[in-house]
């Protein structure tokens, strides 16, 4: 069996990252704008670790865990967000967000 090629990887990770890209800009629901960046971040990821690999050096994979650290803060303090949003103004939709008035 054939070893997977380092491109096709890049083409995972290049359609995560498109897919990702969509659901910012369509998605108006903040969860799944989140999640979308999630999945930004994760296909940037899967990038790092196929270029390690297909280069034999370990800086991808330790900047992989540095962007999987701050991916998972920025989920905790994302959600917080959200759930304070929600009780303020009863909703999470980023249009209804977006003036400042009370």
């Amino acid at each position: 069996m054939e070893p997977v090629s380092t491109g096709a990887y890049v083409i995972v990770s290049a359609i995560l990252f498109t897919i990702g890209v969509l659901g910012v800009l369509i998605r108006r629901n903040a969860i799944l704008m989140f999640m979308s960046v999630e999945l930004m971040l994760n296909a940037a990821n899967l990038a790092l670790v196929a270029f390690a690999r297909e280069y034999a050096q370990v800086e991808g994979h330790v900047l992989t865990f540095f962007v999987m650290t701050i991916a998972a803060a920025e989920v905790a303090v994302g959600l917080a967000l959200i759930v304070a949003i929600f009780q303020s103004r009863e909703t999470i939709n980023v249009d209804e967000l977006s003036d400042l008035k009370q």
